[in-house]
């Protein structure tokens, strides 16, 4: 049974959260999935794992920079497709704190971001590249494949034994096996009973619609203007291909970039989590953290119009997004018209305007539908997007032909027209 409303709560605020991908394949520097697009040896891919000894790992600067940054919470890949355990586990050898590491890298993890206030995500593949049963599915090798399955349930409950509170669980790797083939209903059942609270994405119903507890849309935003009924959260990489660290992959996301996805993932009511992939030492790469710096900066001002917002009720992609929360709409003007603005489609009486950040007074004009401010300055405050909060009488409204097309025949175009 999907979450209440009360545990999605945190979830719908929040906005903005990190993605991160880390494990051996860091050490190749050639993305996360290069065992299986290289056709490595797993034998000798596995000997890995007496390399991977992260001395510079430090949990709480991945914490720090994700706070500055405005993160308000954060997804670690526990086990990738690779099969290789990031945390302590009775399943396997093949495993940190039974490795060159060490120590329980997610537990360290757990604790760092738990203490900076950061609300906690771990991430579980259910494919693992090092059974040849998962590749041979029921069919072929019913009996292994069910020996695979019991030990991805185990570990999906030593993730959630042993670490106390968690708050989202994220699954991966779900194809090509059936949602009865991974017995995906008893695994929530053992998930739901040790992690009441936890909120559980969509993949591991096959990424059905409505099933799970939001949706996960993958390197795309999906372009809307009203917030869908069930949540949802865009993973985009913060390069143009790779999750994991790749050393060729240095087409990094400006900060206008990054900032421009996550007021489009705002406005369409969903959360951007922005992938890194840490470099085998156990630090961020450097233009990850710079490139974050002035979205944080930008969210200090103008944050209002980010977190705890619903999507915008009325289409506004001439000036930028729209967002709304309680008795106000905030516009993320992107495209700075000059020292007037237009609007239409907003029900609402507009009690006053102002930009975030500026003290200089907005004049307000209305005729019908049309919304005029005026006294704007010249130039755009910010070179990305400038926040106007418009403080309305009520709850955000549309006018009715919002609902409809606006060449639909009640629209505010055609219901101007005759015809002879």
């Amino acid at each position: 049974m999907p979450a209440s409303n009360d545990k999605l709560k945190w979830f719908r605020e929040a906005r903005y959260g990190l993605f991160i991908h880390w494990g051996l394949y860091s050490i190749l520097g050639r993305g996360e999935q290069v065992l299986f697009r290289e056709h490595l040896v797993p034998s000798e891919y596995r000997k890995l794992a007496e390399r991977f000894n992260p001395k510079k790992y430090n949990p709480a600067a991945w914490a720090a920079t994700a706070k500055a940054a405005g993160m308000k919470y954060a997804v670690l890949t526990t086990k990738h497709h690779d099969g290789f355990c990031l945390f302590d586990t009775a399943t396997t050898e093949y495993c940190a704190p039974r490795c060159a590491a060490g120590s329980d890298l997610v537990a360290e993890y757990v604790k760092a971001f738990r203490n900076a206030g950061l609300k906690v995500g771990l991430y579980f593949s259910l494919a693992d590249w090092n059974y040849p049963a998962y590749f041979n599915g029921p069919e072929k090798d019913p009996k292994g494949f069910k020996a695979f399955r019991k030990l991805v349930h185990d570990q999906v409950r030593e993730l959630c034994s042993q670490y106390g509170k968690i708050d989202v669980i994220w699954f991966d790797g779900e194809w090509p096996h059936s949602v009865a083939e991974w017995q995906s209903a008893r695994l929530e059942k053992t998930i739901r009973s040790l992690q009441p609270g936890i909120l559980i994405n969509n993949r591991l119903f096959k990424r059905a619609p409505g099933t799970g507890d939001f949706g996960t849309p993958e390197q795309e935003i999906p372009d809307v203007h009203v917030a869908k009924a069930q949540p949802w959260e865009s993973c985009i990489t913060s390069v143009q291909r790779w999750w994991g660290w790749h050393t060729g992959d240095q087409f990094w996301k400006s900060p206008k970039d990054i900032l421009l996805a996550l007021c489009h993932a705002a406005s369409g009511g969903g959360n951007l989590l922005l992938n890194v992939g840490p470099k085998p030492d156990g630090t961020f790469p450097a233009p990850f953290v710079r490139n974050l710096q002035p979205v944080g900066e930008w969210l200090r001002v103008n944050g209002e119009a980010i977190y705890g917002t619903t999507g915008g009720v009325s289409e506004v992609s001439t000036l930028g997004y729209m967002t709304v929360k309680k008795n106000a709409a905030y516009l993320l003007v992107t495209y700075w018209p000059g020292e007037e603005l237009h609007l239409c489609g907003l029900s609402n009486r507009v009690r006053s305007a102002r930009v975030l950040g500026h003290a200089d007074r907005v004049r307000v004009e209305r005729r019908g539908e049309h919304i005029g401010l005026r006294n704007l300055p010249r130039k755009a405050p910010h070179s990305t997007c400038t926040v106007i909060k418009l403080s309305l009488d009520g709850p955000a409204r549309p006018y009715p032909w919002v609902a409809q097309q606006p060449w639909h025949k009640n629209g505010p175009l055609l219901a101007d027209w005759t015809t002879e």
